[in-house]
């Protein structure tokens, strides 16, 4: 039972993390990064579609995106879904590619992507908290249906907190490593 709560707790702080990972991954860093593309979706023939199921991403050079679509006709959609888009960044097309210039960050820029790396990590914590939270909630309640004894919950809640914060420690280690690739670029 308590191995069971454990097991389904990290599973959901293993979710927490990749979902921090993914984020920060799509965020413009100051160098071309196909994954920056991978929040835009294209309204395509109806259907909200992601770029990367329309089109090969690439970064042929570290400032440029090139977008090759299989169906050229898709280009137009593409280069409006990227001007909509909260990247800040102008799509130029020559009629079967779309390139997109990543320009350099400012000082300025580097301390807003900084403090939005910081924000996500802040809120990766308190979900991270949150699943903690519930565990051991779960814990307390079989110990009160004498379920579990005592000690057997004393134990479990500080696997609980051992895992915790493995988790948290992890999540600065990502949150740190986006930040000195912002500033270092």
């Amino acid at each position: 039972m308590v191995k069971e709560i454990l097991k389904k707790s990290e599973e959901k702080m293993d979710k927490t993390v990749l979902v921090l990972k993914k984020d920060l991954a799509s965020m413009k860093a100051g160098k071309a990064n196909p994954s920056m593309l991978d929040r835009i979706s294209v309204e395509y023939y109806g259907a909200e579609t992601p770029i990367n199921q329309l089109a090969n991403v690439s970064s042929p050079e570290p400032r440029v995106l090139l977008i090759q679509p299989w169906d050229k006709n898709s280009i137009k959609d593409i280069e409006k879904a990227i001007l909509q888009s909260d990247l800040g960044l102008n799509p130029s097309n020559d009629g079967s590619v779309i390139r997109l210039l990543i320009p350099e960050l400012t000082e300025e820029t580097r301390k807003n992507i900084v403090k939005k790396v910081k924000k996500n990590g802040e809120e990766s914590k308190v979900a991270i908290r949150s699943i903690r939270r519930d565990a051991n909630d779960k814990i307390k309640n079989l110990k009160k249906e004498n379920e579990i004894t005592e000690d057997m919950a004393i134990d479990a809640e500080e696997n609980v907190q051992k895992i915790t914060n493995n988790y948290i420690k992890n999540i600065d280690e990502i949150v740190a490593s986006k930040e000195k690739e912002v500033m270092a670029v």
